[in-house]
């Protein structure tokens, strides 16, 4: 048996250097990573996606509340379901992505899609038929809510949108970083701030949508107001394919799911075996030589999974070296690959509770301006409520540029870390500002709903109540602080996840960001219902009124930011356990790139 594995461990080792030696040099001459040059499509195509994208789905509140005539907390159940599903949406897009498609023609065929999606919303608001009547009109003298006929109408368009964001958000990230060679300090540069700056064209494209497009949908048309984002979608679609020639494009290599699977069903059947003294000499560990994948070392973290590469005397090895039953044999090498995955679990579960509080400060906060006194100064132009979470964009453009130019060469000269801090690290950070936001938020509604019942008011709107002289300008500092919290933390998780996966699962790092806002987006609405049903017969009384002088959103925020610190605790957890990929001596420093290089190019 020892002599077997010894022959076999050479003949492997073996055939991977030859192989190795052929391929990368085969591959290197026919590679071409462009970098820069391609980032004109790549975030052309991104940046006039989010303009048609946010233009279309950041007024949906106002445009669902005064278009559709629907009630605020059935539109905002809608507005978090849709959000919910266009996010784990991103998961099946993955799947797609990397086992069949490709990051190319999944990024292609999805942005037609929400084109098409947009184009029919812009129908709801332009043909008459296909939305009720106004409020008051002397036609109908009340509130008619939406027909079934128009509610499937608009679904459709919803549809689209969905089937749109699953393809375009968990590949255009990874698919703008395969235009960077991982293997030059140049291009490794070119990745970690890609992400910095694909952020900050991300949020330029948020404030012009929530400035300019929710500015035109609210005071000239909202036809035009959703024509406009439609075009700009339109444009996206063309310039992503202008720059086909020169891509990148990585090729899909099968379902990465399925080796998750592997490893798992391996590790069940084998699970009364005993592990080897030196697993790292002892454990199968068969590396295909045309493997994108780096090459892990074994690592003493969940060591029920190692099971699985056990090789034992009913194993059966193919003449190339793998596996002939890779449903009862793994090899190390994949067996870590899923133990990266899993890892990760932990800190994407900390994700979700995060995500709570930024679902608020797009949702409540614009009911909360609705309320508030959204004059400019003296002059009695209107700030429109949905476009004050402007400030959020803004905050989060200045902090990127000032974190990725400023603040990181400023702590690398420290701590000796390539982005300044660790990861996890950066991450943690936007999650004590969260908490600190939703307590902010909390004292500020506070005082916005005291001045509402006991000052003059401004005004009064018909669907809601008095409308409170406190400014709207007071809603600034906490959106300010949530837009460096999304700074640090988000951008923190879309590179945590791209560098710690295995690299044939980039597609599905992306969408496990976008899946636990999902998760987010579902909590969010759930604990709206159930605050809404509970505190509707307390004493307090509702505390999520339709009329928020009516109501206690500031305890609602107070329970986020409970959960917010409960969360944090678990965080912290999580993060002194976690191990980096490609670390084997039960270290937790994060490992740069550079010590983590492919079998062969990613093409």
């Amino acid at each position: 048996m020892k002599n077997k594995e010894g022959v076999e461990k050479r003949a492997v080792s073996k055939a991977m250097e030859n192989n190795e030696k052929v391929v990368t040099t085969d591959d290197e001459q026919k590679t071409k990573h462009r970098g820069i040059k391609a980032m004109p499509f790549v975030i052309g195509n991104e940046t006039f996606e989010k303009l048609g994208t946010i233009g279309t789905s950041t007024n949906l509140l106002v445009y669902l509340t005064t278009v559709f005539n629907m009630k605020s907390i059935a539109a905002t159940t809608l507005v978090n379901v849709f959000q919910g599903s266009t996010n784990l949406a991103t998961l099946i897009g993955a799947f797609l992505s990397d086992t069949y498609f490709g990051r190319y023609w999944t990024l292609g065929l999805a942005s037609i899609s929400s084109f098409l999606g947009m184009l029919i919303i812009t129908l709801t608001a332009a043909v008459h038929k296909l939305h009720p009547p106004h409020c008051g009109t002397p036609e109908t003298g009340v509130c008619i809510g939406p027909t079934a006929g128009q509610m499937s109408f608009l679904a459709c368009g919803f549809g689209l949108l969905v089937i749109g964001a699953g393809g375009i958000r968990p590949c255009n990230l990874a698919f703008g970083a395969d235009q960077f060679n991982p293997k030059t300090e140049s291009g490794r540069r070119g990745i970690s701030s890609f992400f910095n700056w694909y952020y900050f064209t991300f949020t330029f494209a948020m404030m012009v949508s929530l400035t300019i497009i929710v500015y035109v949908q609210s005071n000239v048309s909202w036809s035009l107001g959703l024509a406009i984002p439609a075009f700009l979608m339109f444009i996206s679609c063309a310039l992503f394919f202008m720059g086909s020639k020169i891509y990148v494009k990585v090729k899909p290599e099968g379902s990465p799911l399925k080796d998750v699977a592997q490893v798992i069903v391996a590790a069940m059947k084998k699970r009364r075996l005993e592990l080897p003294d030196q697993p790292c000499l002892s454990l199968f560990n068969h590396i295909p030589p045309n493997s994108i994948n780096s090459k892990l070392p074994h690592t003493d973290q969940l060591r029920f999974f190692s099971k699985g590469a056990i090789l034992t005397r009913e194993d059966e090895i193919n003449s190339d070296g793998s596996a002939g039953n890779p449903w009862r044999l793994c090899s190390m090498q994949k067996v870590e690959e899923v133990k990266c995955v899993i890892r990760v679990i932990p800190i994407w579960a900390a994700g979700i509770i995060y995500y709570v509080a930024l679902v608020q400060q797009s949702t409540f906060v614009v009911f909360q301006a609705l309320q508030s006194d959204r004059r400019l100064g003296s002059t009695s132009f209107k700030i429109p409520a949905a476009s004050y979470t402007v400030f959020n964009m803004l905050s989060l453009t200045i902090w990127i540029a000032f974190y990725d130019q400023v603040l990181v060469p400023l702590l690398r000269r420290f701590t000796r870390k390539e982005g300044g801090i660790t990861l996890l690290q950066k991450m943690g950070a936007g999650m004590v500002l969260a908490v600190i936001t939703m307590i902010l938020s909390a004292l500020v509604e506070d005082r916005r709903r005291t001045l509402a019942l006991t000052k003059a008011t401004v005004g009064t709107d018909a669907r809601r109540g008095a409308i409170s002289s406190m400014s709207g300008m007071w809603l600034v500092p906490q959106l300010t602080l949530i837009g460096v919290s999304e700074g640090l933390t988000i951008i923190g998780q879309v590179e945590f996840f791209y560098k710690q996966f295995p690299e044939n699962m980039r597609s599905i790092a992306g969408a496990f960001l976008f899946c636990g806002m999902a998760a987010s987006n579902y909590l969010s609405s759930f604990l709206v219902s159930i605050v809404h049903q509970i505190t509707g017969g307390a004493q307090t009384g509702n505390w999520l009124p339709e009329d928020l002088n009516k109501g206690r959103l500031d305890y609602f925020y107070y329970l986020v930011a409970a959960l917010g610190m409960v969360n944090l605790l678990y965080f912290l957890a999580c993060a002194k356990w976690y191990k980096y990929k490609g670390s084997d001596d039960g270290s937790t420093l994060e490992l740069s790139q550079e010590k983590m290089q492919p079998q062969k190019p990613l093409v």
